[in-house]
């Protein structure tokens, strides 16, 4: 007597890869967040993903109304993560290679990073832990990422 060989269900979800091809990771210069985007590179690295990093410039009304520059000082601190960027994936050039590219958007950061990982096609959002006190009472970032749950979140404290 021979036995007929077990079918596997088929998947009902597959892109057709396996692990993520673009990583997301929002970043604001905090510590935080260069922790998030330094353990997203090696996930990116490690997936030979795409890692999109972004940065949330924030539209404060009340500061631009009271004449301060906002946009010029955001601009300038999207320009400086750039630049740490560029210095740090030039250290490890031929060692570490990694795919990436820097996206700005303009908003509060939740939306934000919603926006840049629907645009991208995020496999996965990396965030680093809130440093802020008052998020404990209305929500950080990444808890509202978490219960969206349209992406992997990963939260790097």
């Amino acid at each position: 007597m021979t036995e007929e060989p077990i079918q596997q269900p088929s998947q009902q979800f597959e892109r057709g890869t396996d692990g993520p091809k673009v990583i997301v990771v929002g970043v604001d210069g905090s510590d935080s967040s260069l922790r998030a985007a330094a353990y997203a590179g090696g996930l990116a690295r490690r997936q030979r993903a795409l890692l999109a990093v972004v940065y949330v410039q924030p539209v404060l009304a009340a500061g631009a109304a009271l004449g301060a520059p906002v946009a010029e000082t955001t601009d300038e601190i999207a320009e400086s993560l750039i630049a740490e960027i560029r210095d740090a994936t030039e250290r490890v050039k031929g060692i570490f290679d990694v795919r990436w590219e820097f996206h700005t958007f303009r908003g509060d950061p939740y939306n934000g990073l919603v926006t840049a990982a629907d645009e991208l096609k995020a496999d996965a959002v990396v965030v680093g832990a809130s440093e802020q006190a008052g998020h404990r009472i209305v929500g950080s970032v990444a808890v509202r990422l978490v219960k969206a749950g349209r992406w992997p979140v990963t939260v790097v404290p």
